[in-house]
């Protein structure tokens, strides 16, 4: 956004010489939010000298002078330099603030855009048609866009560098695993595919015989589902089905018990743990909604039980049966509905998921949003409209709104085709960026037609196009690289799909600012053409014959009587702020309540940052009307006790059958065991059955032949073990691994305790251990989020420090900026929490957006007020409110409208942008028109 305040038209008095001459000076002042077209606040150079102030205001301000602007080239009023005394008829005025200034950056830059807008006033044609050009060859990148192609959610919404990444390729370059003969889910390395179906119970318990025998009709009616191919073969469940000794895995162990005994006595279920017939039956995180009774040993007996899951895992390696595994699953959604309807359950509610339902369900939510991009684009064409609307036919600038609008379309067309052509990948996320460069955009364009205004229609177009980009296009540079540093900055951060955002977006806005001088500058000449046509009609009606009526009445609309256009355009929203609302805010009740606000403000701000949710939760991948909403509703309420099985691996060479190896492994093992978020007695160790398969057979364990000589057969009786051991030769075990049971982990905040506990425990054990379960991929992003965050946002603040000190040399108005980019982003963290919004790789751009937006608010009004003259600190607010308050309000309002129909998405991932980008709109105009001018009066 862009904010520009040199040629703020001040209060005028007539001169005995017919001149009016300015009662007190505007002050150039830094980058800020967009000055709205129509308001008296002109553009300036952000750093002009006082003096050049004057010898360059006067006349501009008055109207009456007749001067036309200078042409390229033209010697300019010298400017005063670092250390130079002020001439001495400003000394009365600025001798308590004398210290060094300098225009050594925007002086060159001054001139340097004088003559680009000397030479897009005398060729428009070019510099239209020249990026017109350019979006059409730039725009074709678009065909690379693939609608085919998979988005990998873990690719792009978990931490690049994430230490569960590094686990995991440890875990696979050391065990393997059997689908097809012995498959455990809690031994694979990534997830695998599968189908989920939680059954609830209308009854308080689902352990009754007619219950689970209607949960038998459907675990049938789903196992019998089979895919035709384009070919006439059939893909069976049981062709693709993960294998236990050449058995499809159970859907649910205690329903497969009841299938294979109908007779079983249901009143002496024993929980976590059920024995059958001497073998043990892990139940944990299979029922849910549990009331347990008396303890049966280390368990309990299973008094009721409200739900039950029924998990159907799949084959998941590379090749066919993958394939047929994908289609497999693609059929059961399909068929999910009417196979429920066929079934008419009546005593069970059912939900279901797959493991490609957050794929499929993201990837339809995506094209959703289309729909509202075209939305935002109507009501930003409505909004610049009424904002550039007069009745004065000759000021007149609807239709160089409704341009401006298309030029910043063009932007986005060469943004994202440039992009797509250096083959920067499209994500989903990147969608959002339209809508925000909707509202930069158009807020460039306002200062543009504001900058126009306040020109002299009797000068020639060269000359005008020459003021308007002297004056305005510095402001615009400042404050398009202060965004665009925001958002690269963003480049920094471990998630992919938050640094492609922030590439995307920051070329994006600056192809926006480069049609914004060029192509939108070129149409603004070619309309002051039909300001000089239209005005000559008007002035002498008579000299046109009736041929030309049509014309003129279209060429002239809205048709109506002919202002002096030499004539102050001070709009009234900017005498509103000077005569009401800047009085009203410094009088002493005002500032009394206004700091009772902000103490407000400021503690649930602090109270809502310390119970912001972390991590992106994924079921928010689907819109808010998917079918997997319910399943994790239920999932939350039914199943909320056992979290995933996670493998603890001794990483190196150890010798087992040393007493005093197991003895330190042991105690490692009881430290896990003793952790809150660890069941004591659920732990699966290959090592502790071993001893005791040995000692049963009343053998040495602590003899090396034997220990190695007897493991194989050891195997043969738990096959599954065989996958925790990797013997790298004969005489050497280089890893292996045990298998704790999580629990109390439902909650983003436990499982980033849970996860950084863990690894803890695992560092400080003697023995070399590492954890790791493939959910570790999602629960990095809970530990990294607030770290990238941070530090996104300090080297962002940072940069916008220095910034500040460039560009606006005052030590007190940088330290401002900086209190009021802090304040914002703790204001705005914190009232994520009470709008339902987590700290995730969604919200973390818009923080960092909200950086460069704070400084736009604020870097102005506080160095107006510095610099102002005014005698009373009450009287240097109200000025600085009269030239920025509108502005400010301006670019916030066309910011919101730009992303307010991101509101009305069904999907969290759009729906969040736009709740945070509204909550960064609102307080950074808060803290610009109401905060800091209230507390700048106090020091």
């Amino acid at each position: 956004m862009s904010l520009n305040t040199s040629d703020a038209d001040p209060e005028v008095e007539p001169t005995s010489s017919g001149k009016q001459q300015p009662e007190s000076l505007p002050k150039p002042l830094g980058p800020g939010p967009d000055l709205g077209e129509g308001s008296d606040v002109k553009a300036a150079p952000l750093l002009a000298q006082r003096s050049q102030q004057l010898l360059e205001q006067e006349p501009e301000l008055g109207r009456a002078s007749g001067q036309g602007a200078e042409p390229p080239g033209t010697k300019e009023s010298p400017s005063v330099k670092c250390d130079s005394p002020l001439p001495s008829s400003q000394s009365t005025e600025v001798s308590h603030r004398r210290r060094c200034h300098t225009d050594c950056l925007e002086a060159p830059l001054s001139r340097a855009f004088r003559g680009l807008g000397w030479k897009v006033g005398s060729h428009p044609w070019i510099f239209l048609l020249v990026p017109i050009l350019l979006t059409a060859a730039l725009g074709t990148g678009l065909t690379y866009v693939s609608t085919d192609a998979e988005e990998d959610l873990e690719e792009q919404y978990t931490p690049v560098q994430s230490p569960a990444k590094a686990e995991r390729r440890f875990v696979q370059e050391h065990f393997t695993t059997d689908d097809f003969n012995h498959f455990s889910v809690f031994r694979k390395s990534t997830e695998v595919h599968f189908a989920s179906i939680l059954v609830v119970s209308h009854t308080d318990s689902l352990l009754e015989q007619e219950i689970l025998s209607e949960v038998s009709k459907l675990d049938r009616a789903v196992q019998a589902l089979n895919v035709t191919q384009d070919d006439g073969t059939q893909i069976l469940y049981s062709q693709v089905c993960a294998k236990n000794q050449g058995f499809c895995v159970p859907s649910n162990p205690l329903l497969f018990a009841w299938q294979l005994n109908k007779n079983l006595n249901l009143g002496s279920i024993t929980f976590p743990t059920y024995h059958q017939n001497g073998q043990p039956i892990p139940l944990a995180g299979t029922l849910g909604g549990t009331i347990l009774g008396n303890e049966i040993g280390p368990n309990q007996l299973l008094v009721e039980a409200k739900a039950m899951r029924l998990q159907y895992y799949l084959t998941t390696k590379e090749g066919e049966d993958n394939t047929h595994s994908k289609m497999w699953l693609v059929h059961f959604l399909n068929q999910f509905s009417n196979m429920e309807e066929s079934l008419a359950l009546k005593m069970i509610q059912v939900v279901y998921f797959t493991s490609l339902s957050r794929q499929l369900e993201f990837e339809a939510t995506s094209t959703t949003v289309i729909p509202l991009f075209y939305l935002a684009y109507i009501l930003i064409i409505l909004f610049s409209i009424i904002s550039c609307y007069r009745c004065d036919c000759v000021r007149n600038k609807m239709c160089v709104a409704v341009f401006g609008v298309i030029s910043t379309a063009f932007s986005v067309l060469s943004g994202f085709g440039l992009m797509l052509f250096i083959g920067v990948p499209f994500v989903t996320i990147v969608k959002n960026s339209p809508f925000l460069i909707l509202g930069v955009g158009v807020d460039d364009m306002f200062i543009m037609i504001s900058g126009w205004q306040k020109t002299k229609i009797v000068d020639s177009i060269k000359e005008r196009m020459s003021h308007v980009y002297s004056k305005v296009a510095v402001s615009i540079t400042i404050t398009t690289v202060t965004n665009i540093l925001a958002f690269y900055t963003g480049i920094m951060t471990s998630f992919r799909s938050v640094q492609y955002f922030c590439i995307y977006t920051g070329t994006t806005l600056f192809f926006c600012y480069f049609y914004t001088i060029t192509c939108f500058g070129a149409f603004m000449a070619l309309d002051g053409k039909r300001e000089v046509v239209c005005l000559r009609w008007l002035k002498k009606p008579n000299i046109l014959d009736h041929k030309c009526a049509s014309l003129k009445r279209c060429c002239c609309f809205p048709f109506g009587s002919l202002q002096d256009e030499h004539e102050a355009d001070i709009h009234p929203m900017n005498l509103f702020f000077r005569d009401y609302f800047g009085p009203f805010l410094t009088s002493t009740k005002s500032k009394f309540f206004v700091v009772l606000l902000y103490i407000l403000y400021l503690i649930s701000s602090i109270y809502g940052c310390f119970h912001v949710q972390e991590g992106l939760d994924l079921r928010n991948l689907a819109s808010d009307d998917s079918y997997i909403t319910p399943y994790f509703d239920v999932d939350e309420q039914y199943f909320p006790e056992y979290g995933p099985k996670v493998m603890v691996i001794v990483t190196e060479t150890l010798d087992y059958w040393d007493k005093y190896a197991r003895q330190k492994l042991e105690k490692c093992l009881a430290q896990f065991e003793d952790n809150g978020y660890v069941h004591k007695n659920l732990t699966e160790f290959w090592l502790r059955e071993y001893v005791q398969y040995l000692e049963d057979k009343r053998q040495d364990v602590n003899d090396k032949n034997t220990f190695i000589n007897s493991i194989s057969s050891f195997f043969v009786d738990f096959p599954l073990f065989k996958y925790d051991v990797n013997i790298s030769s004969p005489h050497e075990i280089s890893s292996s691994r045990a298998f704790i049971q999580t629990m109390g982990i439902s909650s983003s905040t436990n499982k980033k305790k849970m996860l950084l506990q863990l690894r803890d425990l695992a560092e400080k054990c003697e023995i070399p251990l590492m954890v790791y379960n493939q959910a570790f991929i999602y629960f990095d992003q809970y530990t990294a989020i607030v770290e990238n965050t941070i530090r996104n946002v300090i080297v962002a603040s940072t940069a916008m420090f220095v910034v500040s000190l460039l560009l606006i040399p005052h030590p007190l108005c940088s330290l401002w900026v900086t209190f009021a980019i802090t304040s914002v982003i703790v204001g705005v963290t914190g009232f994520m929490a009470f709008w339902n919004v987590n700290l995730d790789s969604i919200s973390m751009i818009n923080l960092v957006i909200c950086i460069g937006f704070s400084f736009d608010f604020c870097a102005h009004v506080s160095y107006a007020f510095v610099s102002s003259s005014k005698p009373s600190v009450n009287q240097k607010t109200i000025e600085a409110l009269h030239m920025l308050g509108y502005p400010v309000l301006q670019s916030a309002v066309s910011t919101v409208i730009g992303v307010c129909v991101l509101s009305a998405a069904k999907a969290y991932i759009f729906r969040t942008f736009f709740k945070i980008m509204f909550l960064v709109m609102v307080f950074g105009a808060v803290h610009g028109l109401i905060f800091i001018p209230v507390f700048l009066t106090f020091f």
